[in-house]
């Protein structure tokens, strides 16, 4: 074939290749680009950008070359283009050693061929420019929108039933921070997501969500392998004997079910998201597999999420109390405030709707609204001359950020007249600095207010004596777990500290209550322990309003002495 005809039938694939409005195949371009550098006898070319003037001076710059032949040279044609303001492009061709110089044509059709280079490798680079901000972060990790791209292609195609995902976070890795410094730390992330990504290999992508939670696709033949390393992994930060921390993750995952049938995003990520918050909450480990059963929650909590606000409006929630007792005297001494959900002429059950509005704010609508009818209930005692105990409210942990919660809740009682010693509030312990703060300005306001305050569940979660040394509480709640179940082993461990316990809180000041409490041997135990309170089902149920009155004028349970 005539070298003119070759070079014109290249010159238009090259030029097609280039201008695609599709994925640009570099491969196919560059393949084209050597067979017309061939025809014209150039051995070697390389394109190179530069971001100033200053940088071009010294060499530092990005530099492509797509064709070396290795061969000497002896000629070299220089094409330079100041691209915009920011970028300056510089394509040099070079001519082997011991052949005829070019043509004038020949020089002709390089200049060309150096113009589209420049062009395309330009536009090119601006592409991977645009690619790298907006589907990868600062820190050179992937980001969602580069997770949602692979996701979709891979579940267009309906083959996500060979994938298996999870969204994780580094467990503790603000002490790693703290402990190594920022420089160490980051070190200790990428060499972990590193090692994990060569475990999910060219078939799965991790992208980070922020900070220290991500996001991986991996292929289900490898599943052993990345819930291994999840688990826990050593990481490596210097080459120290000692340069190492272990790093584990709490994971939501999901193998993805054979019949699983992809319509959008959302179908994955909803299910390793709800898995992940179990594991977060750590009530069944730190790696959880989403099942239908989780499924099942998700839909049921949007129902309630649904329903909930019509509930309020329609005063479909209703305050149960369950009596507390002096053991020594069997006199009812106060009572705890419990909501029921009477719905479609049932009584929903707290487990049922509880940990659903624990999920949002909405639980501090309820907890305001028992609040309020508590308070409307004590104030028709009152007026009615009926016996009046001090009734206990639980406010969740989610008030704590709300600045103005003292002022919110002293309105309620005051707008229904009722006398502050007649209600206490019961908040559990904290997880956080930041919360502890919280809740000991809260607890603090309400001493000052002459409300009652009491820490709920002491014993059940990780307990600081900080807790009860730097917060002015009035009452200890000890929770039903932490109660002996008999005493039969005297000087077991749960006993003798069930003991000291009791007799601290007395000694600083508190009151002690003992929740759970459902047996006559139970109270024998508290009894010992000198715990005056009892609360639970061995004295009674929580109860309806008309029947708690009804205990309330009885005052007593003679019965129990029995």
């Amino acid at each position: 074939m005539d070298r003119d005809v070759q070079y014109y039938q290249l010159l238009e694939k090259l030029t097609a290749e280039m201008a695609s409005l599709h994925q640009i195949d570099l491969d196919a371009v560059y393949k084209h680009l050597r067979e017309i550098c061939a025809i014209l006898r150039v051995c070697k070319g390389e394109t190179h950008f530069f971001k100033s003037i200053a940088m071009e001076r010294k060499g530092e710059g990005d530099t492509y070359i797509p064709i070396d032949t290795a061969a000497e040279t002896d000629g070299v044609m220089t094409r330079r283009s100041e691209i915009n303001d920011m970028v300056i492009g510089v394509c040099r061709v070079y001519h082997e050693a011991g052949t005829d110089p070019w043509t004038e044509e020949e020089r002709r059709r390089i200049n060309l061929i150096q113009n589209m280079m420049l062009t395309f490798m330009s536009r090119n680079r601006m592409q991977m420019m645009v690619q790298q901000a907006t589907l990868y972060d600062d820190a050179g990790y992937s980001n969602i929108r580069m997770f949602t791209s692979v996701v979709n292609r891979i579940g267009g195609e309906q083959e996500l039933s060979k994938y298996g995902a999870a969204r994780f976070d580094l467990k503790h890795f603000s002490l790693i921070n703290q402990q190594l410094g920022r420089e160490l730390s980051d070190k200790v992330m990428r060499n972990f997501i590193s090692g994990l990504e060569k475990i999910a290999g060219e078939g799965g992508i991790i992208s980070r969500l922020g900070g220290d939670n991500f996001v991986i696709l991996f292929r289900k033949d490898q599943a052993d392998e990345v819930i291994k390393y999840l688990e826990g992994t050593p990481i490596y930060y210097s080459e120290e004997e000692d340069g190492r921390v272990m790093v584990s993750t709490n994971a939501g995952v999901i193998l993805v079910p054979d019949d699983f049938y992809y319509h959008d995003f959302g179908d994955l990520m909803d299910r390793i998201i709800n898995a992940y918050t179990i594991a977060k909450g750590g009530s069944r480990g730190d790696i959880v597999f989403s099942d239908e059963y989780m499924l099942e929650q998700k839909e049921k909590a949007m129902r309630i999420k649904q329903l909930f606000p019509v509930a309020i409006q329609n005063q479909e929630i209703l305050v149960f109390y369950q009596p507390k007792i002096n053991i020594g005297t069997n006199g009812i001494v106060g009572a705890e405030a419990l909501s029921r959900w009477y719905h479609n002429g049932r009584l929903v059950m707290p487990i049922d709707f509880i940990p659903m509005l624990e999920q949002s704010m909405d639980i501090c609508k309820l907890d305001f609204y028992v609040l309020e009818h508590v308070c409307q209930d004590i104030r028709r005692w009152l007026d009615e001359g009926k016996p009046v105990v001090r009734i206990s409210v639980n406010l969740s942990r989610r008030h704590l950020v709300d600045l103005d919660l003292l002022d919110h809740i002293l309105s309620i009682i005051d707008r229904n007249r009722v006398p502050h010693q007649y209600i206490e509030v019961e908040l559990t312990e904290t997880t956080t600095d930041v919360e502890f703060r919280d809740l000991k300005r809260v607890v603090t306001g309400l001493e000052e207010a002459g409300i009652f305050t009491s820490v709920d569940d002491f014993g059940n979660g990780y307990s600081s004596l900080n807790l009860i040394r730097e917060i002015p509480w009035n009452i200890l709640k000890v929770d039903k777990d932490f109660l002996p179940l008999n005493e039969q082993k005297t000087q077991n461990r749960q006993n003798i500290m069930f003991y000291h316990v009791v007799n601290m809180a007395k000694e600083i000041g508190l009151t002690c209550v003992a929740e759970g409490v459902e047996t006559r041997e139970q109270v024998e135990i508290l009894r010992k322990n000198g715990c005056e309170i009892a609360q639970g089902f061995y004295y009674d149920k929580p109860l309806p309003v008309k029947e708690f009155e009804k205990r309330l004028e009885r005052h007593f349970y003679p019965d129990k002495e029995k």
